[in-house]
């Protein structure tokens, strides 16, 4: 019991993790020593095997072999977490735009330049593969409307894409929201308790998971400079997503409802949070390198 209530906790803050833009939850599965049994976890439910024994009647079995136990506590910390913190993010993106988008800012800036530096062994030939991933998050966030669909299909394709980030060290699955443009909108979902739009969300993150992490596993596999490389370049180039005076207008609105000049820019604030967000990457960083 002891067990799976450090593994729920341990869930907890990879739930924490995927709510913040910049903080990936697959760092926090690395830093807590659970990311190889969650990887593992995680295929098994793909193999046909596993799910032979629950179709036989072999319900122990089953449950043994997919690592029911963990990924529950796993489960169980995750959602509790994001159920705890969405309505803090939501409340601090209408209330304090700039400097919640600046602590995004500055976790992102950090989190990409810790990517390049464990790339080994540099080649100049790398450079080609990083300006590929820059110009393509340049370009996905130039022509991501600032407005898209809240159709249930766009939220079902949302959770795919996002969930298969989530699991990847130094990648954020909320991030990926972002740059979609529906990260307020799933928060909003959340503190709401929109079960209609949640469940598909959860649908599309199932059958992400299922559909896509074994090919994201296989490309890590046979191609990890490359890919970790286009990854880097992506998350800089998307950095223009997360600018904190991307919405002037909710920056406006924010200052009405806090009583302050309507053109107030808060810079000083936007520089310490930023900083902040700087600080909790390099402090992550540290800790996950004592651990190994």
């Amino acid at each position: 019991m002891y067990k799976h209530l450090i593994t729920a906790l341990k869930g907890f803050g990879m739930g924490a993790a995927n709510v913040v833009p910049g903080v990936s939850g697959g760092t926090i599965a690395l830093l807590t020593g659970i990311y190889t049994e969650l990887i593992e976890a995680i295929n098994s439910l793909m193999d046909i095997s596993v799910w032979k024994l629950l179709l036989k009647g072999k319900f122990s079995e089953f449950w043994k072999a997919a690592h029911g136990p963990f990924l529950l506590a796993v489960f169980v910390g995750v959602v509790l977490s994001i159920l705890t913190l969405a309505r803090v993010m939501e409340y601090s993106i209408v209330h304090y735009p700039v400097q919640t988008w600046a602590f995004f800012f500055g976790l992102i800036i950090a989190s990409a330049i810790y990517m390049i530096l464990d790339i080994r062994d540099k080649k100049a030939g790398d450079l080609i593969w990083g300006v590929a991933g820059l110009a393509l998050g340049l370009v996905v966030c130039t022509l991501t409307p600032t407005s898209t669909p809240d159709s249930m299909p766009f939220i079902f394709l949302c959770g795919a894409i996002a969930v298969c980030t989530m699991i990847l060290p130094g990648v954020s699955g909320s991030f990926v929201l972002v740059i979609m443009g529906k990260y307020e909108f799933i928060m909003s979902a959340l503190n709401n308790m929109d079960l209609p739009v949640l469940g598909v969300f959860v649908l599309g993150c199932v059958v992400g998971l299922l559909a896509f992490a074994k090919f994201l596993h296989w490309l890590l596999a046979r191609c990890e400079r490359q890919t970790m490389l286009v990854l880097v370049g992506f998350v800089l180039g998307s950095l223009v997503k997360v600018w904190p005076w991307n919405n002037m207008e909710a920056v406006r609105t924010a200052n009405l409802l806090g009583g302050l000049d309507p053109g107030a820019m808060h810079i000083p604030g936007a520089i310490l949070w930023g900083v902040a967000g700087l600080a909790l990457v390099i402090l992550l960083e540290i800790l996950s390198k004592k651990k190994s």
